[in-house]
């Protein structure tokens, strides 16, 4: 067998899950409300809530009585993005994978990060996007790296007054941001730069401006705003609502959404594997903690710089 065809023995990773329910449903009237509920680690994504995610966008789907979905996240923030390191970070835990992606704890190297991702990052928001029934995401706190994409799958954004929008990724790891590569459909090109190169924290009233966010509300208007638009939506048309959205989603599909996405996976592995070779790390050594950690302090000093200038 080639070397290059060689598999790896999958590693023995103990992982301690703190809820076995990362994500509630329920359904009220005709709106299913999906949210994020790992509130101990701001709702950090791994692969126990990806699942789970997935199973309650399937339910949704195939409940007739379902007509507009919203998705959002338990506690103080939406999501603080992509486990990194907490003691439910999986990892290396199998999943039956829902896509046409093999399993990838077994692979060796950049495979295996590149093919877990194929699956859980990248195939998984596609997938969601492509639910046939409208969805709002409603966004209070931090939005951040892989929060974005579950946020951007969905037709409608709402956020709180107080919720920001962010991608640190390029600052902290050299990586050119999250895998569900968005951001300049979501944003103009240069405001798409800025929010890559620079890894700031965005407003939702800045992100309003460049209609990323379609509506921003006092945090106690938010889940009744949601609500309205939910309930709206979901007295209209079935058909109509699933068409209105394919017809805007074939525009950016012909703006080359899909290909930009593939292109920058790429790019975005290549790093990781570059990460690796520096660093003996994927990630650069970094988790949770250390990001959100360096994160404040330069959130801290970018709004000390702005009162300075303003001064």
């Amino acid at each position: 067998m080639s070397e290059l065809n060689k598999l790896a023995e999958p590693r023995d990773v103990e992982i301690e899950y703190e809820t076995d329910t990362p994500v509630t449903y329920e359904v009220k009237g005709n709106v299913a409300w999906i949210m994020l509920d790992r509130t101990t680690f701001n709702n950090a994504q791994n692969g126990q809530m990806t699942y789970a995610l997935d199973d309650a966008f399937v339910s949704a789907t195939n409940d007739d009585e379902v007509r507009c979905i919203v998705l959002g996240g338990n506690g103080k923030h939406f999501s603080a993005g992509h486990d990194i390191g907490t003691p439910g970070r999986d990892l290396h835990r199998d999943f039956e994978n829902r896509l046409l992606v093999p399993s990838h704890t077994n692979k060796p190297a950049a495979e295996l990060l590149y093919t877990r991702e194929k699956e859980q990052y990248v195939g998984m928001c596609r997938r969601w996007r492509d639910c046939p029934k409208p969805t709002i995401a409603m966004v209070q706190g931090a939005c951040v790296a892989g929060g974005l994409m579950l946020a951007w799958v969905c037709d409608l954004i709402v956020a709180s007054d107080d919720a920001f929008f962010q991608d640190p990724v390029n600052r902290m790891m050299g990586i050119p941001g999250v895998e569900y590569f968005a951001h300049a459909y979501e944003l103009p090109p240069r405001i798409a730069k800025e929010f890559l190169l620079l890894g700031e924290r965005m407003s939702a009233q800045r992100a309003e401006q460049f209609g990323m966010v379609n509506r921003v509300v006092a945090r106690d208007e938010l889940r009744g705003t949601v609500s309205e638009w939910a309930e709206k939506l979901a007295e209209q048309s079935r058909l109509g609502n699933w068409l209105s959205k394919q017809a805007v989603n074939q525009v950016e599909e012909l703006m080359g959404k899909r290909s930009a996405m593939d292109a920058q996976f790429h790019m975005h592995h290549f790093a990781h594997a570059q990460s690796h070779l520096m660093t003996g790390d994927s990630i650069s050594g970094l988790d949770g903690k250390a990001m959100a950690t360096a994160n404040r302090k330069d959130a801290d000093r970018s709004k000390a710089g702005k009162g300075d200038a303003n001064g």
